[in-house]
């Protein structure tokens, strides 16, 4: 993989700076000749030219639903929600927050408390809402956390030595907030 960053125009002025984006090996751009590094055509079978394929787009919110639903003070039961990519800064502000520091095991409800940003049709979701849900659906939030920041960060593939078939073992923390 390499990393695309900022080219000039075709007048020598830099464009504005674009955001990186995973590109394949082998989906390098086919420089036709001089002054052609634009990389928005690929070389093709026979030589000829097909369009650049579309830019690597980062998913960042993942939509769940919980397995038994919170329940609000009016009795109505939220189970669809949304969760975002967890942030450095996510992991290292509740760190500071008081309840965790008396009891580290806290830290969970803090966290998923900020990256939670929708569950069912409630106004806003916060640590308090977090911490009032079911224990079932706390540990299906911590889990499903795991999964969306690790994304392939914490598991190896693997092959078993007796019989040769292939498995994935996972490598990772066993708290939330640990990789």
């Amino acid at each position: 993989m390499r990393r695309t960053a900022v080219r000039a125009a075709a007048g020598g002025e830099p464009q504005e700076a674009l955001p990186a984006t995973a590109v394949p090996e082998s989906a390098s751009p086919s420089v036709s000749g001089p002054g052609s590094g634009s990389g928005s055509a690929f070389a093709a079978p026979g030589g000829a030219t097909a369009p650049a394929p579309a830019p690597y787009r980062l998913q960042t919110e993942f939509p769940f639903e919980l397995p038994r639903g919170y329940v609000d003070e009016a009795g109505t039961v939220h189970r669809d929600g949304v969760m975002r990519l967890a942030t450095a800064r996510d992991e290292l502000v509740p760190l500071r927050d008081i309840r965790v520091q008396e009891n580290p095991a806290y830290l969970s409800v803090v966290l998923l408390g900020r990256v939670i940003t929708r569950l069912g049709s409630l106004p806003l979701v916060h640590d308090g809402v977090v911490e009032n849900m079911f224990a079932s659906d706390l540990a299906f939030l911590q889990d499903f956390y795991r999964q969306v920041n690790a994304e392939g960060h914490t598991r190896a593939s693997v092959q078993c030595p007796h019989c040769s078939e292939p498995f994935e073992v996972e490598l990772g923390g066993s708290r939330l907030g640990e990789s």
